[in-house]
């Protein structure tokens, strides 16, 4: 790819700034872009969206959660000579009715560039970095899925997952699904954030309880009940069997729950108890 970058969205964030980190230890040029980095790109803003694309190869696109993949913005980037776009979107996405990342890798596919799709599963990073880092501080979660075992994924591992399928050839047009190396339910991961940490963890996994959590944070009863319904959908699909993805495309074995939680006790994100 010689000096063409690659435009990494969301480059401050949990998943971009791994992507990141990983195209530089690959010797790739990198342009991040961020609302208030160097290369400045919001998706509420469309004048920034041709000066991100310009002069770029290939992109990392993410969108946050709940803003739409536009069509003109990856319509532009293929005008512009992006010849690749690399979606990060998740498993499930049909059972749980998302139609956000539905229409957001349909979105991609029709765009014009050679595109690939992550979709992974729950992140690691979600307990430390992200949703449920307020509920471990507390000791109390509440996700009303059940004993339902899933296939939590380090984003260390997505991100390098990411940066090969940017670099290498052989991912054109293809939809691979990310999960971490064992599937564990949401009580047994607190156990092991418990074990690790000594901080006490509680696990709720029914409606109950995942009703009062979210009307105790002020949330839309509307939209709780919205989100129950995709809840109980993937509740019924049952557990998640663990994949080989990340050890087949980037030629090392997932990074465990376990060792997730150990580098993240020793991290800013949980004081000690």
């Amino acid at each position: 790819m010689g000096t063409t970058p690659i435009l990494v969205l969301g480059a401050t964030g949990s998943a971009g700034r791994r992507v990141a980190a990983h195209l530089r230890t690959l010797g790739v040029p990198v342009r991040p872009a961020s609302r208030h980095g160097a290369t400045r790109f919001d998706w509420h803003d469309r004048d920034t969206w041709e000066p991100a694309l310009r002069g770029a190869g290939r992109m990392f696109l993410m969108a946050p959660d709940g803003i739409p993949v536009d069509p003109d913005f990856t319509g532009l980037a293929a005008d512009l000579g992006v010849g690749r776009i690399v979606l990060l979107s998740s498993r499930a996405i049909e059972t749980m009715g998302d139609q956000r990342l539905i229409e957001a890798e349909d979105t991609v596919k029709k765009c014009g560039a050679a595109w690939t799709v992550l979709r992974v599963d729950w992140f690691d990073q979600n307990f430390d970095e992200g949703p449920f880092r307020g509920a471990v501080l507390a000791g109390e979660l509440a996700v009303p899925v059940g004993d339902r075992r899933q296939g939590f994924v380090d984003l260390d591992d997505v991100g390098a997952v990411a940066a090969r399928v940017l670099t290498e050839d052989g991912h054109t047009d293809r939809t691979y699904e990310l999960t971490g190396p064992q599937a564990l339910s949401f009580a047994e991961a607190c156990t092991v954030i418990e074990d690790v940490t000594g901080r006490p963890m509680t696990f709720h996994g029914g409606k109950d309880a995942y009703r009062a959590a979210q009307a105790a944070a002020g949330r839309p009863e509307e939209s709780v009940e919205r989100e129950l319904a995709s809840y109980a959908a993937l509740r019924a699909l049952g557990d998640t069997e663990p994949l080989d993805t990340v050890p087949r495309l980037t030629g090392h074995r997932a990074r465990t729950f376990r060792e997730y939680v150990t580098d993240a006790a020793a991290g800013p994100d949980w004081p000690r108890p």
